[in-house]
């Protein structure tokens, strides 16, 4: 592939500054050989050169010299502004030409024309002091080569939405040097999704993971328009110690048309567990990978796809640093009332915190 794509199963070294948190992620999960959906990043290198053919990033600076976090409307404004530019500007014929070939490939890969993903992944985004889950944008289910290209130039502009702005603004991350990269990646099509994480997110126990699912895509469970079911599990005797299972009302679905839709879950299975617990112990033992290749706490993203046999169903999407818990100095007193081999393993895990995975 050119400098402007990079295939996620490639046997290059996977760079930050040319793929972008998520894009990244994903190529080092890919060569770890975690269960990943194929894809490729169209890289920082095409984004820059649609950026860098004019004054473009001059203009940019501009507006947003003196810009006032707390003025609504004027952020509305200029983001809108800033991304019209992006939007309109023209896309170098290499650029264009290597995002194609790489589509291309993917789509012999798959075996034909299928949907894809395409997801931003921006160059300060999912660092371990700061996470950007949700401040730019993904686009599920598109398909055919012209919409791709559309949603590719869709995320590099979501780069300057109002919320993305003051975000970085928020925790003093500089635009200067700021770059895009964007993910293209096989969908999957989730029976069940949902996130996990390496930590009780409610306490910083680290010898717990939690998983959060519901039915369809995940997105409605990252967004929080959704109660998914939840579940604690043991991080070393992987086993659950308790679960919640809600009220699921509505989950996002694909249309047949390359969109999705919202659609309303059916009384049977609204409050009905939406994953049996041998597909919850293998989310559990992905999350936990996850973690020991990293060797930090993670966030993960993961589907079960409903064309895939059981057993190999279960997908990661996404992987990140927690960005909470992680940055606090203080220990975290674990308490437990067990007793036997459960108080042992708490005791321990206490000691050896992130070490035993």
């Amino acid at each position: 592939m050119s400098k402007f794509t990079f295939a996620f199963d490639s046997t290059e070294t996977p760079e930050h500054d040319r793929l972008g948190g998520k894009c990244t992620s994903l190529a080092i999960m890919t060569s770890a050989g975690m269960p990943v959906p194929p894809g490729f990043a169209v890289t920082t290198d095409a984004f820059d050169a649609v950026m860098n053919q004019t004054t473009l990033r001059d203009h940019i600076a501009k507006h947003l010299a003196g810009l006032d976090p707390n003025d609504v409307v004027d952020v509305d404004t200029r983001a809108a502004h800033i991304r019209e530019l992006i939007m309109t500007q023209e896309v170098p014929d290499d650029v264009r030409e290597a995002t194609i070939s790489a589509y291309n490939a993917l789509m012999e890969l798959c075996g034909g024309e299928v949907p894809v993903a395409v997801r931003s992944s921006a160059t300060a985004e999912d660092l371990p002091d700061a996470s950007f889950a949700g401040q730019q944008d993904t686009y599920l289910w598109i398909v055919g080569l012209e919409p791709v290209l559309q949603k590719i130039r869709e995320c590099w502009a979501s780069l300057y939405t109002a919320r993305a702005i003051t975000y970085r603004m928020a925790n003093n991350i500089p635009d200067e040097g700021l770059s895009m990269a964007v993910a293209v990646q096989k969908m999957v099509n989730a029976r069940t999704s949902g996130v996990a994480m390496t930590i009780d997110p409610s306490n910083g126990d680290k010898s717990k993971i939690v998983v959060d699912a519901s039915w369809g895509l995940g997105e409605m469970v990252v967004s929080g328009e959704v109660t998914p079911d939840n579940f604690v599990i043991d991080k070393v005797m992987m086993h659950v110690v308790k679960r919640t299972i809600s009220d699921k009302h509505e989950e996002l679905v694909p249309s047949g048309h390359g969109t999705v839709v919202r659609k309303e879950v059916d009384d049977q299975r609204r409050n009905t567990q939406c994953l049996s617990d041998d597909e919850l112990m293998l989310v559990a033992a992905l999350a936990k990978a996850a973690h020991k290749h990293y060797g930090t706490v993670q966030d993960i993203e993961w589907a079960i796809d409903a064309d895939l046999p059981a057993g190999a169903n279960v997908l990661l999407l996404q992987s990140r640093p927690e960005t909470v818990w992680s940055q606090k100095k203080q220990e975290v007193k674990i308490t437990s009332t067990g007793s036997g081999i459960e108080a042992i393993t708490k005791s321990l895990m206490a000691q050896i915190g992130d070490r035993t995975k």
